[in-house]
């Protein structure tokens, strides 16, 4: 294993809404995994430390962890009044994460109508039962080709309700080749409204000017910026001033 230094927040990156597969052990050290690696992420000196092969850096992490893009440019960017720039200051350290299209996809199905701890829970079941092993105890994403051949009730053991025909439907579209590389493709896909289709393309195409809307953010949008708020006035970055409204609301109510 191998150490490498990022300038993000890891508590912040990985608590801010945005992933399901990071959790903490008791010391604050995160581990998770995306496109079938293993890697874990402490915090060191207000750095990230993220702790993986070499080659797993260099090909997977690198890239997933964003870390080519200056954030620091885009929350000055984003910063249009006081609110935004206590906002910015507070998620300082976030970053979109480079997720695999189909898990984010299907992760923002699962979330539908439900608590990050359900999330995660259905998320770790889903890939228990139908991913590859790839550590001890530790198990791929399942693929839309893998999911796509199975039946709503093969899933009854994720306990997620209606959801379950919702992943087989997207699943067999995925698999069957559809294209899903905007917000109104995504809408397309059965079960899939404006939310979810807004946070599979921020956090699966890593569109930054996707805007998702929930009850956190009906709650920041009217507190703070009332009727009428049109999201494109933090253009081309909309996605990340979202992700620093969301996660300064829900850390401090």
């Amino acid at each position: 294993m191998s150490e490498f230094e990022l300038k993000l927040n890891p508590k912040a990156t990985f608590e801010c809404g945005q992933c399901f597969r990071w959790n903490p052990d008791e010391n604050g050290v995160y581990t998770g995994v995306a496109f079938g690696r293993v890697a874990r992420v402490s915090e060191k000196d207000g750095a990230a430390v993220i702790e993986c092969p070499q080659d797993d850096f260099d090909a997977i992490w690198r890239g997933y962890f964003d870390a080519d893009t200056d954030y620091g440019a885009i929350a000055r960017h984003v910063a249009i009044n006081e609110h935004m720039e206590r906002a910015a200051q507070f998620g300082a350290g976030i970053r979109i994460l480079r997720q695999e299209r189909w898990e984010a996809l299907c992760s923002f199905i699962v979330s539908q109508c439900n608590n990050i701890p359900r999330i995660k829970k259905i998320i770790e079941t889903l890939c228990a039962h139908f991913g590859e092993e790839i550590a001890d105890g530790v198990f791929s994403f399942p693929s839309a080709e893998r999911l796509a051949q199975l039946e709503e009730t093969d899933l009854a053991p994720l306990r997620s309700g209606y959801r379950a025909k919702y992943i087989v439907n997207a699943a067999r579209a995925v698999a069957g080749g559809a294209e899903f590389n905007s917000v109104a493709q995504l809408k397309t896909l059965t079960g899939v409204g404006e939310k979810v289709a807004c946070c599979a393309a921020l956090f699966g195409l890593h569109d930054l000017d996707a805007f998702p809307v929930d009850t956190w953010m009906k709650k920041a949008l009217a507190n703070h910026f009332g009727a009428g708020f049109d999201h494109k006035i933090f253009s081309p970055y909309s996605g990340v001033a979202q992700q620093y409204l969301f996660y300064y609301e829900r850390e401090n109510s």
